[in-house]
Parts: structure tokens; C-alpha cells; sequence
């Protein structure tokens, strides 16, 4: 699925992959607010595919729990491309449990942050990834 976006709106853009739209849309939200440009999906494949249609994402916040193919397979598949290897990716879940931001950082997560997320850490996170 190929999707227009203007030169303008292709700056830096931060990928959302999360299959719930209420998480899409509040995350869409904040990051505008904060002057992030941003585009979204709502699968792993559709997300996919919008990182080799638009080389000006910089980021990609990772739903891990999501159906069909988790944000930890996700990952690999993303890094087991070189074009991507180094795309930094933040794991966004509301597993919080001992152990789970290990768990996503060797999945190949370069950051992880809990839900709800916390905007402000967010942000912090990703001026500290991009």
C-alpha cells in the first residue's frame, strides 16, 4: 500500500506500529504537539512496508504485543535487512514486568518505555535515539 506524503511531511518522521488506534492516536497526538512529523500502521507487515517506501523515518515506535507477528520478531526482521540495520527502534509496551526492557533491547530495541507512555521520558528518548 503506497502512501502519498508530501516532501514536507517526509522530514524526519516517526513510524508508529501499534494495532490499537487509540494508542495510534494519542501518540500521534503528543509527538505532533511536540513538532514530530509522524505516519502510523496498524501491523508489523503494514509498517514494514512503509520503511521501504519512506526513507526519511527515523524512528519507529514498536508496539510489542501485537497479533500475527509480535514487535520482538518485528525487530529482527527490520535489522535482518542492512538497508534498516540501523534504524533505531523503541519498544512501546505495557508489559513492565522485571525483566521486560531487557527483553526488548536484545530483541534489538534500541530504547523501551512502558504504557501509558510518559510523554516528557518519550520525547527524551527519542531526541536521544534519532
Amino acid at each position: 500500500m503506497k502512501i502519498n506524503i508530501s516532501n514536507e511531511e517526509m522530514k524526519d518522521l516517526v513510524l508508529i506500529i501499534d494495532d490499537d488506534p487509540r494508542n495510534i492516536f494519542a501518540l500521534r497526538l503528543a509527538l505532533k504537539s511536540r513538532g514530530y512529523r509522524t505516519v502510523d500502521a496498524s501491523s508489523v507487515k503494514e509498517g514494514l512496508s512503509l520503511i521501504e517506501q519512506n526513507e526519511n523515518i527515523r524512528v519507529v515506535l514498536m508496539d510489542m504485543m501485537m497479533p500475527e507477528i509480535d514487535g520482538y520478531e518485528a525487530i529482527r526482521l527490520l535489522h535482518q535487512d542492512n538497508r534498516y540495520a540501523d534504524l533505531p527502534v523503541i519498544a512501546v509496551t505495557a508489559q513492565a514486568m522485571t525483566g521486560d526492557r531487557e527483553k526488548c533491547l536484545q530483541a534489538g530495541a534500541k530504547e523501551y518505555i512502558a504504557k501509558p507512555v510518559d510523554i516528557d521520558k518519550l520525547i527524551a528518548i527519542l531526541e536521544k535515539v534519532r
